[in-house]
């Protein structure tokens, strides 16, 4: 999983929703440089996942669908990028030629799924909540 700016984006997208009670997307895109078109593409994602809200209408807009007390990096990127890979041989859908190559499995590819893992950890082991208010 290499965090694409689409990921980044996205992170924005909630710290401008962040202690807001309904953003409509041009706030959204004001507040955090980011265009509308991807803003929309990037928002349809994060409401598919639940993470946001949004409404209709004249008084439209998005609000977050949940805490930031329970929300995490993870959550984001994973909503954004199901497949969050660091390299496509961890994909099980991937082929790879050389694991089981004379029979023995890739010990490299052992070592990138042990350093997925650890990523992933990273990525929930604070809320964004938490994040937001080191500062």
């Amino acid at each position: 999983m290499f965090i694409t700016r689409e990921c980044d984006y996205a992170v924005r997208v909630v710290r401008a929703l962040w202690g807001e009670s309904r953003l409509s997307v041009s706030d959204i895109c004001e507040k955090e440089s980011v265009t509308a078109p991807f803003a929309y593409k990037i928002l349809k994602k994060l409401q598919k996942a639940e993470i946001v809200k949004g409404y209709r209408g004249v008084h439209g807009g998005y609000s977050l669908n949940e805490g930031l007390d329970e929300l995490t990096l993870y959550d984001i990127y994973s909503a954004i990028d199901p497949e969050m890979f660091i390299i496509e041989c961890l994909d099980p859908k991937y082929s790879c030629i050389r694991d089981g190559q004379n029979g023995m499995p890739c010990l490299v590819h052992k070592e990138l799924v042990r350093v997925q893992d650890e990523l992933v950890n990273l990525l929930k082991r604070k809320t964004i909540q938490q994040i937001m208010e080191e500062a």
